[in-house]
């Protein structure tokens, strides 16, 4: 598959190592530009690319978005109209200024950005692990226990295939319901931060 990710931060460079490991093409970008991922594109040789935001964007079949929530307005909805859009961030007003609609609890932080991506499909994912577990607690499918992760959104197909990839990288996906029920792998949540096996995140989550 080919994955585009938009962040190169913690969270973004952890999944474009553990994708590539996993065999899939990635492109990854940041808001410096391509000439600054060298080491990370050295690092990992051959199995991931530099790009600008909107090369990463046309690339992926599949393309995470692992930005500050603050800045994505700037994300380009054109090159993401079809895709499926993995929302790996998180709103912290102390960074990304307050936004009322979350504040007051009325939307979530994904379905802003659904709101703003328009054609895309938006599953949540990949927000509720610190980044260095993400990188070290991944395990295989015949392990007998594996930690969850939570996946939101509206379009099943979508939430299927980033289920898929959550497998192949050692996590258990777990269906935490449509993308308004995203609010419940926010920050504060119970399940946010908390490292839960898949089982335990059912449980928590109230799920069958």
């Amino acid at each position: 598959m080919r994955i585009g990710i938009v962040g190169s931060g913690h969270v973004g460079g952890t999944l474009a190592r553990l994708f590539g490991k996993a065999g899939h093409e990635v492109a990854v970008a940041n808001s410096r530009g391509p000439e600054t991922l060298r080491g990370l594109v050295d690092e990992l040789d051959g199995q991931v690319r530099a790009a600008t935001v909107e090369e990463a964007a046309r690339f992926g079949d599949v393309v995470v978005v692992a930005v500050p929530f603050g800045r994505y307005a700037g994300l380009p909805a054109d090159p993401l109209s079809g895709k499926i859009v993995i929302d790996a961030g998180n709103y912290y007003p102390e960074r990304d200024g307050h936004y009322p609609e979350l504040d007051e609890d009325r939307t979530t932080s994904s379905e802003l950005l659904q709101r703003h991506l328009g054609g895309a499909r938006v599953v949540k994912a990949f927000n509720t692990m610190r980044w260095d577990h993400l990188r070290e607690y991944g395990r295989q499918s015949s392990a007998m226990q594996r930690y969850g992760m939570p996946v939101s959104g509206d379009d099943v197909d979508a939430k299927r295939r980033v289920s898929d990839l959550i497998e192949q990288i050692g996590f258990e996906p777990v269906d935490a319901g449509g993308l308004a029920d995203g609010r419940r792998q926010q920050p504060g949540s119970p399940i946010y931060g908390a490292d839960l096996t898949g089982g335990e995140l059912h449980e928590r989550l109230g799920a069958p």
